[in-house]
């Protein structure tokens, strides 16, 4: 248990460093580029996310998640892995090569053929990175992924800022994302120092195919949840429309995926490692799900209230129009990495066909939701499509009782406390400010008055995360320093 602990501990605080690291650049470069470029330009490579999202699901085929479930995967298993992707990957990019004049067609977007060719690079060349990534992954070497991640992004990031310096427009962001795949990959085969050989034998691939396969259309269908909005968007309303709602999913995407990313990349192997012991299962359940709460809550509703004065000071009022949609996507997306807890649970159970059961109903709910308010013009869309990831909540709950009974109640404790604070939180920090005119003191005063509060309120009521997490960083200092005394 305490060797849990201490690998779940590392992987959670390198998981922190690789997201935390991740946004915070992201950040910056998207300040420099959304300041730059046109909501045209942001509108135009938004229309593609779609396919690759789901070209990658197609050649990933949920291979990752069904190695980890091996517990003890060989070089003949992800060899066989290894060889399917990067075949799947080189498919997917011939159909979607010459489908390239179709989707240009379909919104009415010429220059989205050539684009589109382009930005669809990304799925053969990360075909080749998936297993070197699952290695990673399954092993606990999240120090690696994070090293990986953070130079990654700053080389494509450097260089998509200056493509858009140098009058590339929409280029810049495509070039973006075909050097972040290239560069990611390329460092993970250095860490792990692993490579596919000949001959190969599908026979792992074939074994493994019933439980990926249900993974494959769950990750399907939850990318297109994810980007249905995008889609129709870019069929009904104008291209300058689909930009402003596709920075604020950007912004929105970027802090619940903090969350959602730094617990996703130990989640399956911790719950997978812990075995059939029902009464530890549930202990590590709830210690995730109180850990989630605890800073998913705080962070997106705080995004929501600072994000009038984030977007006028960072990159301006031509992007004005994206803070309702960014505020109610926040609300929304708090909810999502509690989603990601209940997901991974299900998924280490090797009930994938129990996943994929709810994420049909709840595309379905999402697709239909989102038609029959079309009319009703884009907030109203938005609105209801957060209001259905809060709902759904209680329907990954349902599901989880399938493969292990545990009571709503026990739940509600765990995280409907750290939700009611931080919202009261946020109210009390919006009237203490209110009377603030200059938008970057306004900023960092709700900041810093929201931050200041939370931390008092969870102090005085002694909560055992906060303390963990003090405790953790001292250790890490106390460590340090005994490190430096020792040269």
């Amino acid at each position: 248990m305490d060797n849990l602990k201490e690998k779940t501990a590392k992987g959670i605080a390198w998981g922190a460093v690789n997201n935390g690291a991740t946004q915070v650049l992201s950040l910056v470069f998207g300040i420099v580029l959304a300041r730059k470029l046109s909501t045209e330009d942001y509108g135009l490579v938004a229309l593609l996310t779609i396919f690759t999202a789901l070209a990658g699901c197609i050649q990933a085929a949920g291979f990752s998640p069904a190695l980890a479930n091996l517990k003890t995967p060989t070089h003949r298993d992800y060899n066989a892995v290894a060889w399917f992707n990067i075949l799947a990957g080189l498919s997917m990019y011939v159909v979607l090569f010459f489908c390239a004049p179709l989707i240009a067609w379909f919104f009415d977007e010429p220059q989205l053929t050539d684009v589109s060719r382009l930005v669809f690079l990304t799925i053969p060349i990360s075909a080749i990175g998936i297993v070197p990534n699952a290695k990673l992954w399954i092993e606990f070497r999240t120090r690696e992924n994070a090293i990986a991640g953070i130079f990654s992004l700053l080389a494509s990031g450097a260089c998509g800022v200056w493509m858009a310096y140098n009058g590339w427009a929409y280029w810049s962001l495509a070039w973006q994302q075909v050097i972040y795949i290239s560069v990611g990959i390329i460092m993970r085969f250095y860490f792990t120092r692993w490579h596919p050989t000949l001959p190969v034998d599908f026979t792992p691939v074939r074994r493994m195919f019933r439980f990926s396969s249900k993974l494959l259309l769950t990750n399907m269908l939850t990318v297109t949840s994810q980007n249905v909005l995008t889609f129709i968007f870019g069929k009904l309303l104008p291209i300058s429309v689909v930009g402003q709602f596709s920075q604020a999913n950007k912004w929105n995407s970027m802090a619940n995926s903090f969350i959602s990313g730094t617990l996703g990349s130990v989640a399956q192997p911790v719950f997978t490692s812990v075995g059939n012991d029902t009464m530890r299962q549930e202990r590590v359940f709830r210690k995730m799900m109180r850990f989630t709460a605890f800073f998913s809550f705080p962070i997106m509703l705080g995004l929501a209230l600072v994000s009038r004065e984030f977007i006028l000071n960072t990159i301006g009022e031509k992007w004005v129009d994206c803070i309702p949609l960014l505020q109610i996507l926040c609300v929304g997306g708090a909810f999502l990495p509690l989603h990601t807890i209940y997901q991974n649970f299900i998924i280490s159970h090797g009930r994938s066909d129990l996943y994929l059961r709810i994420v049909i109903l709840q595309i379905l709910l999402q697709i239909g939701i989102v038609l029959t308010l079309s009319s009703q013009g884009i907030t109203m869309m938005v609105a209801a499509f957060s209001i259905l990831n809060i709902v759904f909540t209680v329907f990954w709950h349902y599901a989880m009782r399938y493969v292990h009974p545990m009571a709503a109640k026990d739940v509600l404790k765990d995280t409907a406390p750290f939700a009611m604070i931080a919202a009261t939180v946020m109210l009390v920090t919006y009237y203490v400010t209110l009377s603030i005119t200059n938008l970057w003191l306004l900023l960092l005063a709700r900041i810093v008055v929201a931050v200041v509060l939370y931390y008092i309120i969870m102090r005085l009521l002694n909560v055992a995360i906060l303390n963990e997490c003090l405790n953790l960083i001292r250790k890490k200092d106390n460590g340090n320093i005994n490190n430096h005394s020792r040269l």
